[in-house]
């Protein structure tokens, strides 16, 4: 018996009747020999970690453009924070942590530069239209290893796939993902804000923190064990109705005071402006872009799809590069 096997027979004694077991995946698109020592989705998980889409993510924006301070997160320390949210409760729960934490963090691989600003953008330009989530399972399937993917497990893509809140996930550790995604958000989101004087604690409304608590250390606290006491033996992954609706209404505050509108968003118009450029440069220059990119092209699908591939497979200082390299005459450009 290999270490694999032995470690797929401990599952069946080691978690819950509800988690998925890596034995019981639906498998990869192309078939391959198993590794003697590693499970899949802990196969999974490492090749999310060793890819370059996941190292990109250390200088994507996540709230606050470029901002100027170490401690400000960005998109990859996000994913860091989803990813220990999720192995919390998943362990609690006695799920699988494995593809728990390969759902994590695979979630925001093709997330733009500059944030949803990017996201946006790219949406309006493309005829199909972007989201990141789906732009995520298209960085493991068709764009990684120079277009090979990573061939990652179903149960990991449709993780990764469904991890916003209109969707849900078939696996609860996929559902553990969806939620501890936006719990980081808010309260790291919040944390940053009032880093960057953008709003107080006492801004919270007072019903939302009477519920979650008064710093963010007490919200986490809060909304972790209430998954986990609320989910506890159950085949689903849900919060009592008292603090979903706080964590809801919590959620939409941030929203109407910080995601829209406010100083940390003040930089966005120039941001988008620079992307939607870009875009129409390489619309009509398409063979400056890497020769993965033009192969696509060559191989049929649509430029203005492989044109938003590559935008989004920029960091926020990669597409402030090429933008000033294209636009901006040398005498200008600062050293």
């Amino acid at each position: 018996m290999t270490i694999r096997e032995e470690l797929e027979r401990r599952q069946h004694t080691m978690l819950s009747p509800y988690a998925c077991m890596d034995e019981n995946t639906r498998g990869r698109e192309r078939e391959e020999p198993q590794c003697d020592i590693r499970p899949v989705f802990q196969r999974d998980r490492d090749r999310i970690l060793h890819s370059k889409a996941f190292r990109r993510l250390k200088n994507k924006t996540q709230v606050f453009l470029t901002p100027k301070g170490d401690h400000y997160r960005t998109r990859l320390s996000h994913t860091l924070e989803v990813s220990q949210n999720a192995r919390t409760i998943a362990k609690a729960l006695r799920l699988n942590e494995d593809l728990v934490e390969a759902i994590a963090l695979g979630h925001d691989l093709g997330h733009t530069p500059f944030g949803h600003a990017g996201e946006h953008v790219l949406d309006e330009l493309c005829e199909g239209g972007f989201s990141h989530n789906e732009q995520s399972v298209r960085v493991v399937e068709r764009l990684e290893k120079g277009g090979e993917g990573l061939n990652l497990t179903w149960e990991v893509r449709d993780g990764i796939r469904n991890h916003q809140t209109a969707l849900m996930p078939s696996t609860l550790e996929g559902r553990i993902v969806r939620l501890s995604d936006k719990i980081a958000y808010i309260n790291h989101d919040i944390d940053d804000a009032i880093r960057g004087k953008i709003m107080v604690e006492e801004d919270i409304p007072k019903e939302y923190r009477e519920v979650l608590g008064n710093s963010t250390k007490e919200r986490l606290d809060t909304l972790v064990h209430n998954i986990i006491i609320n989910s506890m033996d159950k085949n689903d992954i849900c919060m009592s109705p008292e603090v979903a609706k706080a964590m809801t209404g919590l959620r939409q505050f941030m929203f109407d005071n910080l995601y829209r509108g406010s100083a940390a968003k003040v930089e966005e118009a120039k941001a988008k402006e620079l992307l939607r450029k870009l875009f129409y440069f390489y619309m009509e220059q398409p063979q400056l872009m890497p020769e993965q990119f033009t192969r696509m092209i060559d191989a049929g699908t649509h430029q203005d799809r492989v044109v938003c591939d590559y935008i989004a497979g920029m960091t926020d200082q990669y597409a402030i590069a090429k933008f000033n390299e294209y636009f901006v005459p040398l005498a200008w450009q600062v050293n």
